[in-house]
């Protein structure tokens, strides 16, 4: 039942192609004008072969009865001139009995007299005309006496029938041609539109206004509408680079801003710590002693801030660091050992192939495998183990980790590598929940090195992250 609904939605004029519908109304028009014609002609032509049918009748039995008053005298038999099946005349009284001494026996009953005479009557395949026969002194044989000459129609139907035959197939193959007329000027007509929607696809697909529409061969409407496309994509394309040279100089002030925050926070730092170690607690400057444990928490949450700032702003800006060969499973070693003092009861496993080498920055791969790690000790409960695997698969570096906590609530698998995103985990409850950047930064680390990383569950049911980067050649 579908089918059919989709099959009639489709047959519906509304959704035919613009050439279908010209082509249609074209053929409709030259359908309408050739029956119109048709019926015209065909309805004068037919009149025409009837009236010369009844003129040469009327003129045969003139002559007849011409030839009956010139042999008057010896009022011989009526000439039997008349062919079998085709024509046929008899001399009849005026009640329309046949004359024995004057009548054709081969004629047929030509029926009864007309109502004026002279005049046509139908006797079936027969047109007939029947004429009185007189002279200038009266009647030619005493009485009243009339002619009735008849001739068939059969070769006038014919005629007729192949008349209408051929009015109707020239209508029908007029609004072919019309129809295959139609398609072919409107095809052509609509070829400059359809070469403006390819290149329209094309830009869509490829989001680069860049490309030029073709110029028109016509300086008409379509011509017009492909300068006035152009003229859009140009202006579009200006605008695009203008915005795209904006964000550049943006990225780069960011970054540039990042780099020059460390150099002040570093002091502060160092500065705060020197601070802190004069301030022996107990001694009455505990109010201070706390005051500059505060001011230190803030200054180093701010200085992650502004190293992940710095390491995204440059990701942005296309700044990546120097790339050498190095080991996949021994920066993550190093990783997992220095986030295995703060684990807080988390079991922590690595599972390694042998070395994976890749061409990369150390210390990148580096931060984006603490990240990894310390979100899964942030969004899962104490107790909960957090496995890391390092392996080669198709030819690619593959860091895997998971865990067999909560998971990710559905729906959140690709937003969570947005940037300021942040989720509530056990391990938030200190009030440090983090900058929502972590994941960011593993993102885009790993699409700086001409990877990608992905989130999912685990086959226990919890978190996992998979990581994959080329392997070094």
């Amino acid at each position: 039942m579908k089918r059919l609904e989709r099959l009639a939605a489709a047959l519906t004029p509304k959704r035919w192609p613009v050439r279908w519908r010209l082509a249609a109304v074209s053929a409709g028009l030259t359908f309408l004008i050739l029956v119109i014609f048709a019926l015209i002609v065909g309805r004068l032509t037919s009149s025409r072969l009837h009236d010369n049918f009844d003129d040469e009748l009327r003129d045969a039995a003139n002559q007849t009865v011409r030839e009956a008053q010139a042999r008057a005298a010896g009022l011989p038999p009526l000439p039997t001139n008349s062919t079998p099946g085709v024509s046929a005349a008899r001399l009849v009284d005026s009640n329309g009995r046949p004359l024995p001494f004057a009548s054709d026996v081969r004629a047929p009953n030509l029926g009864p007299l007309p109502g004026s005479i002279p005049g046509f009557t139908d006797v079936g395949s027969f047109r007939v005309y029947t004429v009185r026969i007189s002279n200038s002194s009266g009647e030619l044989f005493g009485f009243p006496a009339y002619l009735q000459y008849a001739r068939s129609t059969d070769n006038l139907d014919s005629t007729v029938a192949r008349l209408w035959l051929f009015l109707g197939l020239g209508v029908l193959g007029g609004t072919a041609l019309a129809a295959l007329a139609g398609i072919a000027i409107a095809g052509r007509a609509m070829r400059p539109i359809a070469t403006l929607t390819s290149t329209a696809r094309t830009i869509a697909t490829t989001r680069d206004p860049s490309q030029r529409i073709p110029e028109p061969e016509r300086d008409d409407e379509v011509g017009e509408l492909a300068r006035t496309l152009d003229q859009m994509l140009r202006q579009l394309d200006a605008a695009r680079a203008e915005t795209e040279q904006m964000m550049q100089l943006q990225r780069e002030f960011v970054a540039d801003a990042s780099h020059e925050l460390r150099t002040p926070l570093t002091s502060i730092l160092a500065n705060l710590e020197l601070l802190q170690e004069r301030l022996t607690p107990g001694q009455g400057n505990d109010e201070e002693h706390e005051i500059v444990d505060s001011a230190l928490r803030s200054s180093k949450r701010m200085s992650r801030l502004v190293s992940d700032l710095l390491l995204l702003a440059r990701a942005d800006a296309g700044r990546t660091g120097s790339r050498s060969e190095c080991d996949l499973a021994e920066v993550v070693s190093a990783a997992l050992a220095e986030v295995r003092p703060v684990a807080d009861g988390h079991p922590l496993t690595l599972s390694e192939a042998g070395p994976v080498p890749v061409r990369a920055n150390a210390d990148e791969l580096h931060r984006l495998a603490v990240n990894l790690l310390d979100n899964g000790l942030r969004h899962t409960p104490a107790g909960t183990e957090i496995t890391v695997a390092v392996k080669c698969r198709n030819g690619d570096a593959v860091l895997e980790v998971s865990d067999d906590g909560p998971g990710i609530p559905p729906g959140m698998e690709s937003q969570i590598f947005s940037r300021f995103v942040r989720g509530a985990g056990p391990a938030d409850t200190s009030g440090d929940s983090g900058t929502g950047l972590g994941l960011a930064i593993v993102k885009a680390v790993a699409i700086s090195h001409g990877g990608d990383v992905e989130a999912g569950s685990a086959p226990g049911g919890g978190a996992r992250f998979r990581v994959t980067l080329p392997l070094a050649s």
